[in-house]
């Protein structure tokens, strides 16, 4: 029996996470692998480059949405047994998080610009509204790359709470971002009362 509250999120807020968390991470995956799935020089570099890119834009838009969406439905309040300092870590993580969803795909939006050949979202020609300064491009495009790095391990240690919560804490912190269970198992219910419950 657990003593947690049995705040959950809305059934928008566990799509959204779930949807654009998985999306982000073929996107970031996507990024990573460019070089292997079309190598500089040859002729498909344009297409996948621009497929990346128009990927992106719809990911920046969708995390913006989901953001202003937040900002208007809070979180639920933590259960009674996660101390104040994981709270305060568990919301600068969060705060991370939505930072490095924000400037990694606006980054490489910036950093496009200030090239010669824009952006092709899928197909459509946007053409860039900057000069072509290769420059100021390859910032743009350092922190396009740094802060994909920066995100991929703030996602690492994101799952690790998870996990943590989930299967050693045992409480009602990753169950309450899962989506709801069938009638007649109760939402508050922890991971592992779900599962002694199907098994006995």
């Amino acid at each position: 029996m657990t003593t947690d509250n049995d705040a959950r999120y809305g059934r928008l807020d566990v799509f959204l996470h779930w949807f654009i968390g998985i999306a982000l991470l073929a996107e970031i995956a996507f990024g990573f692998l460019l070089d292997d799935i079309a190598p500089r020089g040859t002729p498909a570099r344009a297409g996948v480059i621009n497929l990346h890119k128009s990927i992106g834009i719809v990911l920046g838009v969708l995390v913006i949405l989901r953001l202003l969406w937040r900002m208007r439905h809070p979180a639920p309040p933590w259960p009674a047994s996660v101390p104040a300092w994981q709270q305060r870590a568990a919301h600068w993580m969060h705060w991370a998080l939505g930072a490095c969803m924000v400037i990694m795909p606006v980054g490489g939006y910036l950093g496009s610009n200030f090239s010669k050949y824009g952006v092709r979202f899928f197909g459509i020609a946007l053409a860039p509204w900057g000069p072509d300064l290769p420059a100021v491009y390859s910032f743009f495009l350092a922190v396009h790359d740094v802060t994909a790095y920066v995100f991929t391990a703030l996602i690492v240690l994101h799952v690790g709470a998870a996990v943590k919560h989930a299967w050693v804490d045992r409480d009602t912190v990753f169950s309450r971002m899962l989506p709801r269970r069938r009638p007649g198992v109760p939402d508050g219910l922890r991971i592992d009362d779900t599962v002694r419950k199907e098994h006995s």
